[in-house]
């Protein structure tokens, strides 16, 4: 997901790791973001949040990001993950659940 600032968005996966919907966020600031709203083209600074859950903990997240996100309609998107490290997943599983 995006996220206007570094802040909202460390302050969006503080709360959800500590409700235990994401084991982890990684907030990268600086990229920017050109989008189409309300029939106009936009460019703002942006920061990405990329969020770390179980499968299963995805429509949870997804509804509570909408409580935190200060966005009418925020950039959150699921990609599955097809492989990796079995140590780091299982880690994911237990913290997210």
């Amino acid at each position: 997901m995006t996220a206007p600032d570094p802040e909202v968005a460390a302050g969006i996966a503080r709360t959800l790791v500590s409700e235990r919907l994401a084991a982890c966020g990684n907030v990268i600031p600086g990229l920017t973001s050109i989008y189409r709203w309300e029939g106009v083209v936009q460019e703002d600074p942006e920061t990405l949040l990329v969020l770390k859950t179980p499968r299963e903990r995805v429509a949870a997240l997804i509804r509570r990001i909408g409580e935190l996100h200060p966005y009418d309609v925020p950039e959150v998107l699921s990609l599955p993950v097809e492989e990796g490290l079995p140590a780091y997943l299982s880690w994911v599983e237990s913290e997210a659940s």
